[in-house]
């Protein structure tokens, strides 16, 4: 049984440190390319025996301590009563823009959110077999709001900014809506079988820390409070983000990933060895190949105390990557040798 995961969000002591790779089942694996020639994004997202086979690839592959849910972050949108399609990334061809179109979200019952992830996740904990951890995930309410306002993917989602400037009201009824779906979403994937779950907080940093403090970190921590009551462990994972990382380490998370922008082994020493930390390698280290990826880890390592720390990406692993790469960073963490 390999729970060095979750023995780690626990906060226990462990004869290791743990690893994934966030987008671990993606691109740069040839099976995944191979069942992409078959099926289209939708396809495997619908299907849960076919995300289950997703899942489980970098599992077959590699000696990783945690596996990840194939989803999409707006797979549970649908039950708002929002029509979403991909072209390649997320498209809303009727955007939420104003109080109206708010008001009338309806925020779905946990069974009624992506029936087809607490259906995957039920396939493949049974496949697992306790090789690895289980994790679920979905996105925060602000970053799950930049796809429902904008309508597609961006850069720096100024309409969903402009939304909060001009109705804050509304703005404020909207991350309500989505925090309690994102809640009762991902307390159905822990009944399903995951052991953890990620919050993704992919665009909050495009906030300046005064307005995320105001308009978003309450809704934030109400999501986390509920998941945490339900006795789910949680991940807090920041994108861009450097700014509100003392704000991010004080929300109630188990444990706060962040991006490879951030000075882990300096938030480290500033919050103390209590507090449980995932990340942060750059994924371009990956993508430079096996020896820059295999030295990256080895500072990485040595920049960053071994307990309480899960090793990771500081963002989502490029589809070009080599899967040498891959293997460079676990014997790196593998080969590391522990002092009690």
């Amino acid at each position: 049984m390999n729970d060095l995961y979750l023995r780690t969000l626990r906060g226990e002591t462990t004869e290791r440190r743990p690893l994934w790779i966030m987008r671990q089942a993606g691109r740069y694996l040839p099976e995944y390319r191979a069942l992409r020639k078959e099926h289209s994004f939708e396809e495997l997202c619908a299907s849960p025996e076919l995300s289950a086979q997703v899942t489980l690839m970098p599992i077959e592959r590699y000696a990783l301590d945690a596996a990840i849910v194939f989803a999409d972050l707006m797979s549970p949108v649908s039950a708002l009563g929002v029509d979403v399609r991909f072209d390649p990334g997320p498209v809303i061809d009727k955007p939420i823009r104003d109080a109206a179109a708010i008001r009338a979200l309806r925020v779905p019952e946990g069974p009624e959110i992506a029936p087809e992830v607490p259906a995957t996740l039920s396939l493949v904990k049974d496949r697992l077999a306790g090789r690895a951890n289980l994790v679920g995930f979905a996105g925060s309410p602000f970053s799950i709001a930049a796809y429902l306002v904008q309508g597609r993917g961006g850069k720096d989602f100024a309409l969903l900014r402009a939304l909060l400037f001009e109705d804050p009201v509304a703005f404020g009824r909207l991350m309500e809506k989505l925090a309690q779906m994102s809640a009762r979403y991902l307390i159905e994937q822990h009944k399903a079988g995951a052991d953890a779950v990620q919050v993704f907080e992919s665009w909050g940093g495009i906030l300046s820390l005064d307005t995320w403090r105001a308009h978003v970190k309450p809704h934030v921590e109400r999501l986390l409070q509920e998941v945490r009551g339900a006795g789910v462990p949680t991940v807090m994972f920041a994108n861009g983000a450097p700014h509100m990382a003392e704000d991010l380490a004080k929300l109630p998370a188990d444990a706060l990933a962040l991006c490879w922008r951030c000075d882990l082994p300096g938030l480290r020493k500033q919050l103390g060895p209590d507090k449980v930390l995932q990340g942060n390698l750059d994924p371009a280290a990956l993508l430079a190949g096996p020896e820059p990826a295999r030295r990256a880890t080895e500072e990485l390592l040595a920049a960053m105390p071994p307990q309480r720390h899960i090793v990771n990406l500081g963002h989502g692993i490029q589809p070009e990557t080599p899967m040498e790469s891959v293997q460079a960073v676990i014997d790196a963490v593998h080969a590391e040798e522990l002092v009690a």
